[in-house]
């Protein structure tokens, strides 16, 4: 959430930054909540004028009836009367325009940082590293969903038909797979100092707000009928609000957070070889990164973790780019993403794998999530995640890649977890 003190001092920096986002008639909209903000203080300052009007009559009137001025006190009581009604109708008033400034606010995307390139689209993105050799123009290699099929794998027509496209089964090998890439995953976390957290798959209204996933992607959350609980769609949803609403000591940071759970997102239908397959799920294994980090070293953190998922995709020996994403493509809530990408080489396309985003202030605001500096000041703290990494698009990458004559080569790394050298 964007504060309000900001956006008034900062008016037209706060429209360019949204309007570098591609944000929608940034101006209008700005001005409209300064309206409601000058409107919610207007109405505050004449409550608490009504309010203290109101209590010195009540005062007064205690004092009438001491001295035995019953005349005068019945006629206080009835300003008083009046007093009372005009701050029951100020307080109801009051609260319509702070939900109201509320929900303006919710409705905000975080401001790009100034770190952030200008663009449109993805078409605007920036490349800034590729490794690996990358396999062009080879029409003997097969996609991962012929592969798939060829040795058993994953079910596509299983999945649909115990719940529906999106929902695919894994088997036998492709089943191993799976596990062996989260087990791989968390170990390396571990490794790097992350603690690990089982959390919860189902949140509360209040947590998909904190962290951003409402008001604005309602229509890709899976809500239990009925209820006011999510499936969720990121662990950084359950893992960052943990901390909702807390003061933690200076001491107690950095946090880093480490968890392996399905995710569930509902995507907008359509076709083609570039959803197809594991390309795009409804349900999906991911482990995921948070880290909550001081202000000041936010920006480091985010290179550090950008690193880390480079070096798990070297470690999986797959060719692969990282990109900076543009103004237009970045998230409602991140303030500088960067995507990982890898090379699938049977589709000959790159793969998304990763996000890795700082979230700077804006989701602490959201969730009242600050520190206790040493001096006894408190501040907001700034939220990051990253994916280490989505599997299903790993699974697409290492089939297609390593795909031989003789079936599917196992990265080195993998065959302890696998128990096998390959795939056939």
């Amino acid at each position: 959430m964007l504060d309000i003190r900001y956006i008034r001092a900062n008016k037209d920096l706060v429209i360019r930054g949204l309007e570098k986002k591609q944000f929608s008639n940034a101006s209008q909209v700005i001005e409209k909540i300064l309206i409601i903000d000058q409107q919610r203080k207007s109405t505050q300052l004449s409550l608490d004028q009504s309010a203290g009007q109101l209590n010195q009559h009540t005062q007064k009137i205690g004092q009438l009836i001491q001295q035995g001025k019953t005349e005068e006190a019945t006629i206080a009581k009835a300003q008083t009367a009046t007093l009372k009604l005009s701050v029951k109708t100020l307080t109801q008033q009051l609260q319509t325009h702070e939900e109201a400034l509320k929900d303006a606010l919710y409705a905000l995307p975080n401001l790009p940082s100034a770190k952030v390139p200008e663009g449109k689209n993805a078409a605007d993105n920036i490349v800034v590293h590729q490794s690996g050799g990358v396999t062009t123009q080879d029409t003997a290699l097969l996609p991962h969903w012929e592969l798939a099929q060829r040795y058993n794998l994953v079910d596509f027509a299983l999945g649909n038909k115990v719940m529906g496209a999106g929902f695919p089964v894994y088997k036998g090998l492709g089943a191993r797979l799976q596990r062996a890439l989260i087990n791989f995953f968390l170990d390396e976390a571990l490794r790097a100092g992350y603690e690990e957290i089982q959390p919860p798959i189902v949140v509360n209204e209040a947590s998909a707000y904190g962290t951003g996933q409402l008001p604005d992607k309602e229509g890709q959350m899976y809500q239990l009928q009925d209820t006011p609980f999510y499936l969720i769609p990121t662990a950084e949803v359950p893992l960052t609000n943990l901390y909702r609403g807390e003061i933690l000591p200076q001491g107690a940071l950095p946090i880093k957070h480490v968890a392996y759970t399905p995710c569930f997102r509902r995507e907008a239908g359509s076709w083609g070889s570039h959803v197809r397959g594991l390309n795009r799920l409804h349900q999906f294994d991911k482990v995921e990164l948070v880290q909550l980090r001081r202000p000041e070293a936010s920006y480091e953190a985010l290179e550090e973790m950008c690193m880390y998922v480079r070096q798990l995709i070297e470690k999986l020996e797959l060719p692969y780019r990282v990109v900076q994403l543009c103004g237009g493509d970045l998230g409602f809530t991140a303030a500088f993403t960067y995507d990982l990408e890898v090379w699938a080489a049977g589709q000959q396309r790159w793969l998304e794998v990763s996000s890795v985003s700082n979230f700077e202030d804006y989701q602490a605001r959201r969730m009242r999530l600050r520190y206790r500096d040493k001096d006894r000041s408190i501040h907001l703290l700034h939220t990051l995640n990253g994916s280490a990494i989505a599997l299903p698009r790993i699974v697409a990458a290492l089939l297609e890649n390593n795909q031989t004559a003789r079936g599917i080569s196992i990265p080195s790394i993998l065959q302890p977890y696998m128990g096998a050298h390959t795939i056939s």
